[in-house]
């Protein structure tokens, strides 16, 4: 009853208003098409449309690096390859300690040799004449 009243101008802005809602609709079920797709699938599409940027091809050695059969990680559930070396036994262990405590002994000697060399030299230099006041 209420469509027969309607004048025809009301009708128009009726039948513009459905469009306009139905154009809207189509448009939200496009842009949710395409959110869904991967971000390669838009990638390319914009790309082929002559949208951002232009495709590269790789450099060699980036190629290379990318189509390594071993790669430099270890792929998870694989067991860590046996060490060709073993560890060093109690008396290696000992020796190295040595070692390295010998050349702690030799840096300190040094560093002492330094600061009094440091030391000799800074009572020969005049201290510098104070700035007039």
């Amino acid at each position: 009853m209420e469509r027969a009243n309607l004048n025809p101008v009301a009708r128009a802005h009726r039948g513009a208003a459905m469009r306009r809602i139905a154009g809207a609709a189509v448009v939200a079920f496009l842009a949710g098409s395409l959110a869904s797709c991967s971000g390669d699938v838009v990638r390319s599409l914009a790309s082929d449309a002559g949208y951002g940027p232009r495709m590269v091809a790789a450099p060699d050695f980036v190629a290379e690096s990318r189509s390594k059969e071993q790669p430099d990680f270890m792929p998870v559930g694989v067991d860590a390859p046996k060490r060709p070396v073993r560890a060093k036994s109690v008396t290696g262990q000992k020796a190295l300690e040595a070692e390295l405590e010998g050349a702690r002994g030799r840096n300190e000697a040094r560093g002492r040799a330094a600061a009094s060399a440091g030391q000799g030299a800074a009572a020969t230099i005049k201290p510098a004449p104070a700035p007039p006041q």
